[in-house]
């Protein structure tokens, strides 16, 4: 019989920079809180899927494949697929499939397709929650579908190094209706078990006012190239956020890598406050998507603190185009642009 650390090793969760094979998105439509400003959200989504075409394929997942055809030229339909299903809401990050590849000869990727139960049931996710599997049915992917809904896990509240570990929050992942009476020990078994990993890295500070994730880690810490993290901080001691981004940030220091050493960390400016009405918007700048030849970030009409970004996230991915886009109407849904996108390793998408 193989041992545990043995068939651990069979599979892993690859780092988004590495070779993708395509990235996916979920249509806004007139039935969704995007209806008030539906026109601006399906901007930002066109240049959103024009931008990733540009370098490999984009998976369209609309209520109405005609119409959104209409936004794209001839040349970008050629790198873009469309599915019609249900959809609630455009989270694509926290609906799709997480891929693992695998590590030993003989084996196929493994679409591993969670519970999405809209953050904690703050939010209908039904029709979301099935796209995996019409698009599994509909011989998108190249791989075994492998039923885990057993568990709530989304894909925005994990990172993954491609080399074992694991980054998450305990804020989200020990949030009310996720995956009660687990523990926090439980769910490290679990996040070691089902994604093939050996250590996971838990953040425990960085709750973003207005998120609804309840502390999803691509919103406030992220893994790039190098034993790198690139984290938000906060400067304005008279923010509300000020003290738990100040503690996320002295945790971060105690991290080391596997081979026991500091991690290099770059650190990202807070956007300036960002309201709707009387709320606070979650605007962060880690809500970035790497693909291809780029890593594609969010902006929000703050000339300075854009530009600092921009410089951070080309100091962590030097090799990369560094592409803006406006993510100012994204935020009223209190997502942004990595939100929006799931990446798929190279060669599982078949379209």
């Amino acid at each position: 019989m193989k041992n545990i650390q043995t068939q651990l090793n069979e599979f892993v969760l690859p780092a988004e920079w590495e070779p993708q094979s395509g990235v996916q998105l979920t249509w806004p439509h007139e039935g969704t809180d995007w209806k008030p400003y539906l026109h601006d959200i399906i901007n930002t989504e066109v240049a959103l899927a024009k931008a990733i075409a540009r370098y490999e394929k984009v998976i369209i997942v609309t209520q109405d494949v005609e119409k959104t055809k209409r936004h794209f030229s001839s040349d970008e339909l050629n790198q873009i697929h469309f599915y019609c299903y249900p959809i609630n809401d455009t989270w694509a990050r926290d609906h799709g499939f997480i891929t693992l590849l695998p590590r030993t000869a003989g084996k196929v990727p493994r679409l591993l397709d969670f519970k999405f139960n809209g953050w904690g049931e703050k939010f209908e996710a039904a029709d979301d929650n099935r796209i995996n599997g019409h698009l599994y049915q509909d011989s998108t992917f190249k791989g075994e579908y492998s039923d885990q809904s057993d568990l709530v896990l989304e894909g925005g509240s994990i990172e993954s190094d491609g080399k074992g570990t694991i980054l998450t929050t305990s804020l989200c992942l020990l949030a009310p209706h996720r995956n009660q009476p687990l523990t926090r020990e439980d769910l490290e078994n679990q996040l070691k078990e089902r994604l093939h990993a050996d250590r996971v890295l838990w953040v425990d500070h960085g709750q973003l006012i207005g998120d609804d994730t309840d502390g999803h880690i691509d919103t406030t810490v992220r893994f790039a190239p190098d034993d790198t993290l690139v984290y938000v901080g906060c400067d304005d001691r008279s923010d509300p956020q000020y003290k738990d981004f100040k503690a996320m940030e002295d945790q971060l220091k105690t991290f080391r890598t596997r081979n026991g050493k500091p991690y290099r960390l770059l650190r990202l400016p807070m956007p300036d406050v960002m309201m709707d009405g009387d709320e606070r918007l979650p605007a962060t700048y880690a809500n970035f998507l790497v693909i291809n030849g780029a890593v594609i970030y969010p902006t929000y009409h703050q000339p300075e603190k854009d530009r600092l970004a921009g410089e951070i996230i080309q100091e962590a991915f030097p090799e990369r185009d560094i592409i803006a886009i406006d993510a100012s109407t994204v935020v009223r849904q209190h997502g942004s642009l990595h939100c929006l996108t799931m990446q798929f390793p190279e060669n599982i998408i078949l379209s």
